[in-house]
């Protein structure tokens, strides 16, 4: 099923899911790892390429998977009212923190006007130009958000083995796209 059911996760929302959670702790790691090469690294120029791409891919991703989010309802949530509440908050906060660092990280390879090449294939136009301090300041808001989002991400990990390990309902089952033939696991009881 591609679409969302009422009980279920459709294949189109599992997979925007999973391939965004891979890419951004790729992006985590690769930017971690490139901000500490020297400029003589062989790795320095195209791990930053790489993850300038990926981030033009993250963001195409993100566009299309909050476009899906509100033509396609989620399923009924199965935890207490206090723990979807919270849930709603990390959801609604990591779209928030995905645009914020979307746009972060355009503007810092972008300030001297030079535009973005996405895997070599076309390159994204440059649009503002920022001094040196701006571009300074933003690299460090970049990294903080990435932070924030890798956290929240762990958070929002150990939520659902909560549900799955304590609670014993269906939340984590569904977004790995698994039936599960038990009605009672399906209604959270």
């Amino acid at each position: 099923m591609l679409t969302n059911g009422s009980t279920t996760y459709g294949s189109i929302a599992i997979s925007l899911h999973w391939l965004m959670a891979i890419l951004i702790f790729s992006m985590f790691a690769l930017g971690l790892w490139m901000v500490d090469l020297n400029y003589y690294h062989p790795w320095y120029h195209d791990a930053a390429e790489l993850h300038k791409s990926m981030g033009i891919l993250l963001f195409l991703l993100l566009l299309f998977r909050f476009t899906w989010r509100f033509r396609n309802p989620i399923p009924k949530p199965l935890g207490k009212a206090w723990e979807n509440s919270l849930a709603s908050l990390v959801h609604r906060s990591h779209y928030l923190l995905l645009f914020a660092i979307a746009i972060t990280g355009y503007f810092i390879p972008t300030a001297n006007g030079v535009g973005i090449d996405l895997f070599n294939l076309i390159t994204i136009p440059a649009t503002l130009s920022f001094s040196k301090t701006e571009v300074d300041l933003i690299g460090e808001l970049h990294q903080a958000i990435a932070w924030s989002i890798v956290i929240l991400a762990l958070l929002h990990a150990g939520a659902a083995m909560k549900h799955h390990f304590i609670d014993k309902d269906a939340t984590l089952i569904r977004m790995l796209g698994c039936q599960c033939s038990q009605k009672s696991k399906q209604q959270g009881d």
